[in-house]
């Protein structure tokens, strides 16, 4: 098991995205990156943040990272803690929260929303990951 927003973690969330058919084919045609950013509260005392880069239906890459200069994502997700934990199990749909505005996206909404499925799917992945929530 994994403890939530580590590298453990990240490495078993790009290898469950890999081995997904559903989430490949959803988004066969989708090219992009982002960093998921957990806001401070609760039990998270200080930015959390992974980089995720998605390309054809793979992921290349799934980083925890320290400073947000490091990489330039077309896309940045910024949710508190319990909205990514809602997210990841499923009680709260990705696409839902950002337009009601419980997690707030910098980017294209546009492109996010021509990839609903692939989103859902990506969700289905986080599912798969034997992890430990930081409550």
């Amino acid at each position: 098991m994994a403890r939530y927003a580590t590298q453990e973690w990240c490495d078993l969330f790009k290898e469950a995205v890999n081995n997904s058919k559903a989430y490949e084919e959803s988004a066969r045609t989708w090219e992009g990156d982002f960093y998921f950013v957990m806001e401070p509260g609760g039990p998270v005392k200080e930015m959390l943040a992974t980089y995720i880069d998605l390309y054809h239906g793979k992921c290349r890459v799934a980083e925890v990272v320290k400073d947000l200069t490091k990489y330039k994502p077309e896309f940045i997700i910024r949710a508190p803690y319990a909205i990514w934990k809602r997210i990841a199990l499923k009680q709260l749909d990705s696409t839902q929260a950002l337009i009601t505005k419980q997690s707030k996206l910098t980017g294209n909404m546009a492109k996010i929303m021509r990839y609903t499925k692939a989103a859902n799917e990506l969700t289905t992945c986080t599912t798969k990951v034997p992890t430990e929530w930081l409550d």
